[in-house]
């Protein structure tokens, strides 16, 4: 009952029964096929490095604490900060009716996304597994509560999230090349679906190559935005101010205009919690768990108040609603030759907020697939790689679908 691959030697021995089907072996150490049997043919990389070496002090093939301080703040920032600050942030404008309650807004809306990341912070380092909401329900409500929400999760919430990222990524990509014609939606789609596959081929390649994406193209993000707030603090100081003069004038008296504002402005902080999805990969988690929400939440409600204000040094509130693409008037305004700066920005932003979701998703199909509530092989663990790859292969596989029926 032992298997040899690549000269290391596997003694798993789980009643009399050793498989690896595929590259992949249970995390819990049950094989899928019995009789100590081999089936070879979907291992990634060939000779390459591995990132575990299969040896036999191993209980069986498990995801390992990979992800640090920086990654985990990489990952929040990453996945909060998608494509909408850069295209249409004017949302939460046309519902205040000013701006002064706009920028309220964004700042309020910062502080429940916070008061929320650090509920979760607490309910992250009281149980470290991985799977977020999932394994809280689980805890507090049972498997039915929970079973419920990783089904919808898993086939409708993340596909359709992966979707409208992928095809933001895409119609800027595509743009930049059709010049001033409007891009075909077949090769929009083609794009996205080409993205999707590479960022799927990066999650499941390697943990450390994921993570460096997610950390580079966060960097990337945040460059883009300081160029913005740079600026718009140049604008401010030569006394552009007229628009930001009277910031109250206009403000709704709408209960329900201003309910629909938080909305807005909560869907623009959207991914505070994807760190608790992958608890179990987190280095120290009961330390960088918290360290990472009071860094990383703060850091992008700074963000989006500042480049608010920058758009409006530029542009008037009127011309601002109005605006297809809120940076690239921007850029075209303030930067000059240097304009195509912005719609690279939302390509690299939105590429690394794929990333980032593809990330956490793939961790909360493996958690629940554990748990006997999805598909059994989503529970595997590639045995050299040690990342969920049937997990991260099952997410993109419905978004594709998602893709494919979405209207460009």
């Amino acid at each position: 009952n032992e298997v040899f691959k690549g000269g290391a030697k596997w003694g798993h021995d789980v009643s009399g029964l050793d498989a690896e089907v595929g590259g992949f072996q249970r995390a819990d150490g049950e094989g899928v096929a019995g009789g100590g049997q081999e089936i070879v043919g979907m291992g990634f990389g060939g000779g390459d490095e591995l990132e575990g070496t299969g040896t036999a002090s191993d209980d069986a093939p498990h995801l390992q604490r990979r992800v640090g301080l920086i990654s985990g703040v990489a990952l929040i920032v990453g996945t909060m900060i998608g494509s909408g600050i850069f295209v249409s942030p004017a949302g939460l404008l046309v519902r205040t009716g000013s701006v002064g309650l706009s920028l309220i807004v964004w700042i309020a809306c910062g502080v429940l996304s916070l008061l929320g990341a650090l509920a979760y912070a607490e309910l992250g380092t009281m149980n470290t597994s991985s799977g977020a909401e999932y394994a809280y329900l689980m805890d507090a409500f049972g498997p039915a509560t929970a079973y419920l929400f990783s089904w919808t999760s898993t086939l409708v919430l993340k596909p359709s999230q992966m979707a409208i990222i992928v095809l933001s990524f895409a119609q800027y990509a595509v743009q930049a090349f059709s010049g001033t014609c409007d891009p075909p939606p077949h090769l929009v789609k083609m794009v996205a679906i080409f993205a999707t596959a590479v960022i799927l081929f990066i999650n499941c390649y390697s943990v450390k190559l994921a993570t460096g994406v997610q950390n580079a193209f966060t960097a990337a993000k945040l460059a883009a935005i300081l160029i913005i707030i740079i600026g718009g603090a140049y604008k401010f100081a030569e006394g552009n101010t007229k628009h930001l003069a009277n910031p109250f004038m206009g403000t709704t008296n709408s209960l329900g205009s201003i309910a629909t504002a938080f909305y807005t402005g909560l869907w623009a902080y959207d991914g505070w919690n994807n760190l608790n999805y992958v608890t179990e990969e987190i280095v120290n988690p009961s330390v960088n768990l918290p360290r990472a929400i009071i860094i990383g939440i703060p850091l992008v409600t700074m963000c989006y108040f500042f480049i608010n204000i920058s758009y409006l040094t530029v542009m008037s509130a009127a011309e601002l609603i109005e605006s297809e693409a809120v940076a690239v008037t921007f850029g075209n305004r303030i930067l000059g030759v240097m304009a195509w700066l912005m719609p690279l920005s939302v390509t690299m932003s939105t590429f690394g907020a794929a990333n980032g979701t593809l990330f956490a998703a793939g961790r909360l199909c493996f958690a629940a697939s554990r748990e006997g509530h999805l598909l059994d092989i989503l529970s595997h663990v590639h045995v050299r790689r040690l990342t969920p790859a049937p997990g991260l292969i099952f997410n993109p596989t419905d978004k594709v679908c998602s893709t494919l029926s979405y209207k460009t």
